[in-house]
This record gives C-alpha cells, sequence and structure tokens, in this order.
C-alpha cells in the first residue's frame, strides 16, 4: 500500500522503516488536519498520532482522495470520527496494547520526582546548594494510592506499586480477579478516592469520563492529595485543578497529557510566546511536574507500536480479520 505517515519525527520514521514488511511509506511531518489533509490524496492508507485530527471534514476529504484505511500507532482513538468513518466505508485500526509497563514506569517516575523533589535537588547541586530545606517527602510504603482504570496499563501500575508495599485502591467498571489477586481493593469512585494519598489515572477518554477530575470530584481527595494523569488530558478539568492547588486542596500534581496538548505538545516551543494560558499557569507552580506525553516513549513500545502497525496494514491487504479494528 502507499502510506501517508502524518506527524512523524526522526524516530518515527527509524522504527517504521525498521519493521516495514514492504509498504510505499511518505514521511509529513505535518499533523493531519482539515488543512493538510489534501495531502493525503493518491494514497491508500494514512499513518496517523494521538494530535492528528480526523472529524468529518477530514474524513470527506479523505474519502475523496482514495483512502480506504485509516491507522493508528497508538490506543486512543477519540480524536477519529469512528462513526462518520465507517460511514465513508473508512476502516480504523488501532494499536491497542503496545507497552503498558512503559507508561505506568513514567507515572511512577511522576511519582517520585513530584515526592522527592529530585527534579529540584538535581538544579540545585548543580549550583553548589546542598542544602535539604524544602526538599522533604515521604515514604511510599503503607501510603494508599487510587489507581482509576485497571485496565493492561493500571494492571502493570499496580504491580509496581506492589513493590512498594503500597496499599492500592481501584476504580474499575470491570474489576478484575488478577488485580484482586494482588491485594487490591476495588470500591465505587468515592470509595477509591477517599483518603487516598495518591491518584493515578488509568482510563480511557469516553464522554463518561471526560472531566472525570472536576471541582466536584477534587473535593473527595484528602487535602494535599497528589494526582498524576498519563492517560488522557480531559480526564482533568484544567481549571478546577488549578483552583485546588492554589487551594491547598491538591498539593502536587503531574501530567504527562493535557487537555489542549494538540498544538504544543512535541514541538520546540522555546523561542516563541506560549499563548495557553492554563499550562503557562501550572508551569509556575513549584509542585507541578509536567512531561509532553513521552509516557509510551521506549524502544519497546515505539517497535511494538510500529510492528503491530504493519501487522494491521498486513490483514487489511490480505482480507484477514482486523482484530484491532475500530467499531
Amino acid at each position: 500500500m502507499k502510506i501517508a505517515v502524518f506527524s512523524t519525527y526522526h524516530y518515527d520514521e527509524e522504527f517504521l522503516n525498521r519493521y516495514n514488511t514492504g509498504h510505499e511509506l511518505t514521511y509529513f511531518t505535518l499533523a493531519l488536519n482539515p488543512d493538510t489533509a489534501p495531502l493525503a490524496k493518491g494514497f491508500d492508507a494514512i499513518c496517523i498520532f494521538v494530535n492528528d485530527k480526523v472529524d468529518k471534514t477530514v474524513l470527506e476529504v479523505l474519502k475523496s482522495a482514495g483512502v480506504k484505511l485509516i491507522v493508528l500507532r497508538c490506543a486512543g482513538f477519540n480524536n477519529v470520527a469512528v462513526a462518520d468513518a465507517k460511514a465513508m466505508d473508512i476502516t480504523v485500526v488501532r494499536v491497542p496494547a503496545y507497552s503498558p509497563e512503559a507508561v505506568a514506569e513514567h507515572a511512577m517516575a511522576l511519582i517520585l520526582t513530584l515526592n522527592r523533589k529530585t527534579h529540584k535537588a538535581y538544579n540545585r547541586v548543580r549550583e553548589g546548594n546542598f542544602s535539604l530545606e524544602r526538599l522533604m517527602g515521604f515514604n511510599l510504603h503503607n501510603r494508599k494510592v487510587a489507581v482509576i482504570g485497571t485496565g493492561n496499563i493500571g494492571k502493570a501500575f499496580c504491580k509496581i506499586l506492589s513493590g512498594f508495599g503500597c496499599q492500592i485502591s481501584a476504580y474499575d467498571l470491570y474489576p478484575q480477579d488478577d488485580v484482586k489477586a494482588m491485594g487490591v481493593q476495588y470500591g465505587t469512585l468515592e470509595e477509591t478516592l477517599c483518603d487516598a494519598d495518591i491518584v493515578s489515572l488509568h482510563c480511557p477518554l469516553t464522554p463518561e469520563t471526560q472531566y472525570l477530575i472536576n471541582q466536584k470530584t477534587l473535593k473527595l481527595f484528602k487535602p494535599g492529595a497528589m494526582l498524576i494523569n498519563t492517560s488522557r488530558g480531559a480526564l482533568v478539568h484544567t481549571k478546577d485543578a488549578i483552583k485546588a492547588l492554589k487551594s491547598g486542596q491538591l498539593g502536587a500534581l503531574g501530567l504527562d497529557v493535557y487537555e489542549q496538548e494538540g498544538d504544543l505538545f512535541f514541538h520546540d516551543l522555546s523561542e516563541g510566546i506560549i499563548q495557553d494560558e492554563m499550562i503557562t499557569r501550572l508551569i509556575s507552580f513549584p509542585n507541578v511536574l509536567i512531561t509532553s506525553h513521552q509516557g509510551f516513549f521506549t524502544q519497546e513500545a515505539i517497535g511494538e507500536i510500529a510492528r503491530v502497525s504493519f501487522a494491521n496494514i498486513d490483514a487489511f491487504c490480505n482480507g484477514e480479520e482486523l482484530k484491532n479494528k475500530v467499531d
């Protein structure tokens, strides 16, 4: 197939070329949106990432361009108008589980950094400041951690927490026996959030989970609790989180995703003026740590994304069952 690959960087080209099973790839650094959709003319398929926008308008352009397949090199698909794609007979496939451990480990990295303030200690020592003032953290051992969502990533995160000796509570619409076997206690959302020292989000973005963390649910948090989000930005109502930080109800915030990340993440904006006032406000807090959607960014994960993406493409070409089709 002739495939147009959008939102690409050198690491995308490296791994997609390495795992290519014989397809003709053309790389575009531009993101897919209504303005760039005409670039897909003459291609059989497109390959996109989390911040590419495939709404009805884009789909109409893709349809007229002859695109038959949309290959998501990620797990989430909330950026694609799936129902409209189906109506236009454009197939959508994804990579449902590339490396749960990669994201789970990054969530733990955010927790450890915020708690033990290693980022601040690093900068201090480089400036010759060896003081321990204002660097005190707390033991994770015996602390209650609330895990919202126990799918593949949430389960991997629970395993890590078990190794630290944490008390793990979880909320999921579909509790799993193997998670319970780890000693994880399932409960309602209210029960899970209550008295937790750390809350970590590991659920997909759906109409039901959008702004799951908002003014109302933040009041259920233990005063001074830490919130970690490595899932989808819009799970957290950013303005409400800022208010909770200002009041002290939220003691620390670690984000690898952001609800308006599309115009920010994966780009070097260091020489410009960032126009997003919410993220500049968040960056100003000393107890906020933001990374640029790098939770997935390991050699193992990128390799698996490429491998599964080509398996999806080959299955489509051969008329085989599409195990990773999005309906």
